[in-house]
């Protein structure tokens, strides 16, 4: 250290202070796959809002069934899929593991296994739509069908990322903390 009085501290020219000023690599992750996470979770947060919307709009009859027609049996868990999110958002600020985990472990279970159900209970419905091109429920217009599967896409796409960057993160969050222990 120095001084603005006195000798310089024994051993140093002055210019020994970058490696205080860079961060560690982990930490650097760590900050980049937050990021991508949130993104993820207001994603998803857009896709439970609609299904949610729809159910709300069927359940207390505020518009017509032919304006918008009842939700399929794999839309009711798939509300449960809040839950995810909400851990996964306490388990950020403060590097969490054990939110993250209980986060990764729920948006399997609430969040992948009910579009894996509905893709399977709409898959004769889509089969009728193609090959007679009868459509029995319907969304604005649209085939209820047709816009579900396309729900049903985007949301397999967001949960499969959130949990890629989620294991990322732990795994960055873990290691950081194996090294903390060493020390």
């Amino acid at each position: 250290m120095t001084s603005r009085r006195g000798p310089r501290a024994a051993g140093t020219n002055g210019s020994d202070f970058k490696q205080t000023e860079r961060v560690a690599p982990h930490y650097q992750m760590s900050a980049a796959l937050k990021s991508e996470v949130r993104k993820l979770n207001f994603v998803h947060l857009s896709i439970w809002l609609l299904v949610s919307a729809q159910v709300a709009a069927t359940y207390f009859d505020l518009v017509s069934q032919d304006t918008v027609s009842t939700p399929y049996q794999w839309q009711y868990p798939y509300l449960l899929s809040v839950f995810p999110l909400f851990f996964s958002a306490l388990s950020l600020p403060k590097n969490n593991i054990s939110y993250l985990v209980i986060s990764m472990i729920s948006s399997g279970l609430f969040s992948m296994a009910p579009l894996i159900y509905g893709a399977m209970e709409m898959f004769p419905v889509a089969q009728q739509l193609y090959r007679h091109g009868k459509a029995y429920r319907y969304i604005f217009g649209f085939s209820a069908v047709t816009v579900m599967y396309l729900i049903m896409v985007v949301a397999v796409q967001v949960h499969a990322w959130q949990l890629y960057y989620m294991k990322k993160l732990l795994d960055s969050w873990f290691s950081a903390t194996q090294e903390k222990k060493k020390k």
